[in-house]
């Protein structure tokens, strides 16, 4: 079974980190994202859909973002039932966060992620997706999988 979603839009509220009782930091947050058409009456219509990050994942959305900024959140649809205070049956959806990437780049001219755009590393690894194990700390070619072709090698190997 396939359970993958992938969303852009801006953040409506500043996200609030939180901790379970064990400790593992959880933060939730919401998305406006703008349909692709117009209403019958000619107005664009907008989306909020509710999103939850767990452990890494939630330390960097909280750090890193605020209202009004563009995230791409890549991850799961989950549907819970709940009983609200009033005993009635209630249904809700959200996404599970996997990976949040920024979607623009930060509004202020320093900073250390003023670069990235769309999830794309900058020079120091800066806009990965959370959890930080998928990205390589220094960036693209962190490892040695991959060899420096020099000018001297003449032909290009492909």
């Amino acid at each position: 079974m396939l359970n993958k979603i992938v969303i852009m839009g801006r953040l409506t509220r500043d996200p609030e980190l939180r901790r379970t009782q064990s400790g593992t930091a959880v933060t939730s947050f919401s998305i406006a994202c703008d349909r692709d058409f117009k209403s019958q009456s000619g107005e664009k219509e907008t989306d909020f859909i509710d999103v939850v990050a767990w452990r890494g994942t939630a330390e960097f959305v909280s750090k890193y973002f605020s209202k009004g900024r563009m995230a791409v959140v890549e991850g799961r649809l989950q549907i819970r039932d709940w009983t609200d205070r009033d005993g009635g049956k209630r249904r809700s959806a959200e996404v599970v966060a996997d990976n949040v990437y920024f979607g623009d780049s930060k509004r202020d001219s320093g900073g250390e992620y003023g670069g990235s755009s769309y999830g794309a590393p900058s020079a120091g690894g800066a806009a990965y997706g959370a959890p930080a194990e998928r990205a390589p700390a220094s960036g693209f070619g962190g490892g040695s999988d991959f060899a420096e072709i020099g000018e001297e090698d003449g032909e290009l190997p492909f």
